[in-house]
């Protein structure tokens, strides 16, 4: 039965089920192209010559980076093996439930992937610490565009 919910929509759980499934396969769609993308990136670093000339750090660095690339990769993948798993089984408000906190699990092991994948570059390339305080200015400024602004439009609301 139809129902009124805090935005005025009359839909089912099973409509609302299926309109938030919508959308977070959109949201999916660009974080997976970029996730693969700089997967990808990160997997050739390794067969590069330069790549023997990098410090233990440096190569410590690099393995944590792609070790957390992984885990975004599953974690931005892992909703559509939810919904193909599950679908036929009137578990639609579960899945979206779930695979968006699966989308948001993902957000966060990005943002750790984004801030190694940083470091690394801006060590190689400046050899000083200011590669710490550029990785942490956008570690900042993603927090702000991911987390803090979606928050403060919620809290407002």
């Amino acid at each position: 039965m139809p129902g009124d919910n805090a935005h005025g929509r009359q839909e089912t759980e099973e409509e609302r089920a299926d309109r938030n499934w919508t959308d977070l396969l959109q949201e999916l769609r660009v974080a997976q192209t970029g996730v693969q993308i700089l997967f990808g990136f990160l997997l050739t670093v390794v067969f590069q010559q330069r790549f023997t000339d990098l410090s233990a750090t440096d190569r410590n660095i690099y393995v944590v980076t792609v070790m957390f690339g992984a885990a975004t990769t599953g974690a931005l993948i892992g909703p559509v093996s939810l919904h193909r798993l599950l679908a036929g089984r009137r578990l639609k408000p579960w899945t979206v439930k779930w695979a968006s906190r699966l989308t948001l699990l993902g957000l966060g092991l990005l943002l750790c992937t984004m801030a190694l994948a940083l470091l690394l570059i801006l060590r190689v390339a400046l050899h000083n610490s200011l590669a710490l305080w550029l990785v942490g200015a956008m570690v900042i400024w993603f927090c702000v565009c991911w987390f803090v602004l979606p928050a403060w439009a919620r809290h407002r609301e």
